[in-house]
Formats: structure tokens, C-alpha cells, sequence
């Protein structure tokens, strides 16, 4: 029972008035899906990441799907990914009865580990599929090279990284096409959504048409030439979008703001480290996940998050290992051990309370609460 005076979601998204505006002013228009305001948030979208094309669909899950389809990948083909991440980045590779190989993380980055990528790929590969994991960029420079020197597709999952910049360059535009996710605990969200981008005309028509059931693009209502989904985001989802890319500045911002104070109060913190930064990327802060030491273990892990949660603070684990999801273990017969950095790494993170609105003396409960409750678990555990 939470009998504390705070009480602290991990995640909320920011609604403003401005927002609602939006929302209701397409409410009453004739065009609450497969209308103009789609449109414009394509193109807006589209500039600000520095792309050609932006193609809006209703998850970043679809964004993913699509773009693995419309790189012909299918079967008996292999992708490279990581198997840090949510479990998305994998699962699109086996819609299309292609084969998802994980390489390892960097222990600092937790990004794929870019010197283990070349061991892996095999005659059946066919792409890399590489994530900017909490919003930290991967190593672009270094996974296209690899791309072009073994002539592979590149994918960005970059869901979690709306506004990160590598090299002076959005995330977003490095790869054959990138996705972006919108759910409530993303940067800027419509609810549920996507985005795929790309400045390959070829794969933003090809995605185009399969959003709306393989419709024939740009031409009769009913012309279907080849097969789709209905994958399509209502013209309500982009209005919310719209708004809140028009606000990403003051959005990134704010994120900025919140990790900067965490950072400043855990730097200190026996038994944990906080997240890695780097003064040649520019972050789009995701989450706030700090790492435990490797004195502790899995199960002091959770004993904090149980914790913290009786104090009305919201924490959780990020990621659980996809090779160690129970649907992986059984068709790949993946073990423990099998990529060890992901499994020490996994059975050690919290991700923290982290939001745009959240206030400076709830940061400070936060921290409070969390020394406190590491060093009763010291205490009790004598670490």
C-alpha cells in the first residue's frame, strides 16, 4: 500500500490546449482519416528529420514491417539486429519468414556492437537492422560502411530517438529507410502511430501502397496491384501529431532538462551508473536508465523497482533479452549466455520516472528514494 504523498508515473505524455484544438477542429471536418492533415504531417515530419519522404502508418511495429518488406527481404534471407530492443526490431524480420541473427551490444552505447557485425554476416545476408537504443545514436558511420562493403540494406529503428543528431544529421536518415514510433511514452506521440522515412522514391511508394491494402498509387480507388495491410493513421492521430511536432523544440528541451538534473544528482551514487553521454551526438532523451553495478544481481534489481513502486514511484526493467523471449527460445533454441553484454546489461537497468512535466522536487523524491532504498538493500544483502 502506497501511503506517500507522491505518486509518479514512469511515463505521461504532454497534451496541451493546443493539441486538443487540433484533435477537435478535424472532428469537424469531413476528413477524420485519409486526409489532408495526413498529408501534412508527412511533410512536416519529412523536413524536419531531412528526408524525402515521410509515409505515416499506425505503429512503429508497421513502419518496420513495411520497410522490411519493401526491401524485398523474405525467405531463408537474414537480417543482422540487436537483441537489445524492444521486440519489434526482431519480430518484422519474421513476418517476412526471414531470420533475425543478434550481434551483441556495447557495454557504454547499449547500441550493437559494430566489430562483432562482420562475423556474422553470411551469403544469406541481407541487411542490418541496427536501433538507437534509450534515443543514444548507433554507430552510423560505421554501419553504413559496412553496408556498402558487403552490399547490404541498412534499416534505422529509430522509435526511440525522434530529434537525436550523429554527425550534424537527424536519426532517421542514414539507412535505406528509418521508422519512428508515436506511442505515449515516445518524445512527441498521436496515441498509437508511426513514420517511415526514406529518400528512396521506390520505397516510400512501395509503402505507400501496402498501408492501404496494396492499393495502386496515386491512381483508382479500388486498383489493388499488389498485397497490403491496412496500416493506415486517421487524419485524428496526425492532428495530435502535428501539434506536438510543431512543439518538438520546446519538447527535446524540457527531456533535456529532466536528464540533466538526474544526471547532476546520480552522478555521485555509489552502485550505479547513469547514462553515457557523448559531446560529438546530440541526444534525444527516450527514457532515464541508469545501470546497477555488477555487484548486484537480477534479483536486487526487481527488490528496488518492488520498492520504489510501494513509495508511489513508478520504475521498470529495460530491455528483457529477445533471444531469451519464451516465443525465441523455442524456435531458435536460444540459451543463457548466448550474448552475455545484453544479459548482464538487461538484469541490471531501472528505468526512472521521465517525462516532460515532471517537476524538479519529484526528481528529488526520486533520488532520495532511490539512495535510500539502494543502501537498505546493501544493508540487507551486505554488497
Amino acid at each position: 500500500m502506497n501511503d506517500n504523498k507522491f505518486k509518479i508515473n514512469l511515463s505521461r505524455p504532454d497534451i496541451t490546449r493546443a493539441e486538443i484544438k487540433k484533435v477537435t477542429e478535424v472532428l469537424k471536418t469531413p476528413y477524420i482519416s485519409r486526409g489532408p492533415i495526413v498529408k501534412k504531417f508527412e511533410e512536416v515530419f519529412s523536413k524536419y528529420i531531412g528526408t524525402k519522404h515521410a509515409i505515416a502508418v499506425n505503429s512503429g511495429t508497421s513502419a518496420l514491417h513495411l520497410i522490411t518488406r519493401s526491401l524485398d527481404i523474405g525467405e531463408n534471407d537474414e537480417v543482422i539486429t540487436t537483441p537489445f530492443s524492444f521486440i519489434a526490431s526482431a519480430n518484422c524480420i519474421l513476418y517476412e519468414r526471414a531470420k533475425p541473427v543478434f550481434v551483441d551490444i556495447d557495454p557504454l552505447t547499449l547500441n550493437i556492437d559494430v566489430n562483432q557485425i562482420e562475423n556474422k554476416i553470411t551469403e544469406k545476408t541481407k541487411a542490418i537492422l541496427a536501433v538507437d537504443v534509450f534515443g543514444y545514436p548507433a554507430s552510423w558511420d560505421k554501419l553504413t560502411q559496412l553496408a556498402d562493403k558487403h552490399n547490404l540494406k541498412l534499416i534505422e529503428d529509430s522509435c526511440e530517438a525522434l530529434g537525436t543528431e550523429f554527425n550534424n544529421k537527424k536519426a532517421g536518415s542514414f539507412g535505406n529507410a528509418a521508422a519512428f514510433g508515436f506511442y505515449p511514452n515516445k518524445q512527441i506521440t498521436t496515441g498509437e502511430g508511426g513514420i517511415i522515412t526514406t529518400d528512396n522514391s521506390a520505397i516510400a511508394e512501395k509503402c505507400y501502397q501496402m498501408r492501404n491494402h496494396g492499393r495502386a498509387y496515386k491512381s483508382n480507388w479500388l486498383d489493388h496491384e499488389i498485397l497490403g495491410y491496412n496500416y493506415r493513421l486517421s487524419d485524428i492521430n496526425c492532428a495530435l501529431g502535428l501539434s506536438q511536432l510543431q512543439r518538438i523544440d520546446e519538447i527535446l528541451d524540457k527531456r533535456n532538462q529532466i536528464a540533466e538534473i538526474y544526471n547532476y544528482q546520480l552522478s555521485g551514487l555509489s552502485g550505479i551508473s547513469i547514462p553515457v553521454s557523448n559531446k560529438d551526438i546530440t541526444r534525444s532523451w527516450f527514457v532515464y536508465v541508469i545501470i546497477l553495478k555488477n555487484e548486484y544481481t537480477q534479483y536486487h534489481r526487481d527488490k528496488i523497482i518492488e520498492l520504489m513502486g510501494k513509495r508511489g514511484i513508478e520504475c521498470s526493467n529495460y530491455f528483457t533479452p529477445i533471444h531469451l523471449q519464451s516465443f525465441y527460445v523455442k524456435l531458435f533454441n536460444y540459451r543463457s549466455g548466448d550474448f552475455p553484454v545484453t544479459e548482464a546489461i538487461s538484469q541490471r537497468t531501472i528505468a526512472l520516472p521521465f517525462y516532460n512535466r515532471l517537476k524538479k522536487q519529484e526528481i528529488n523524491y526520486i533520488v532520495t528514494n532511490l539512495k535510500d532504498t539502494i543502501s537498505k538493500i546493501k544493508r540487507q544483502d551486505r554488497i
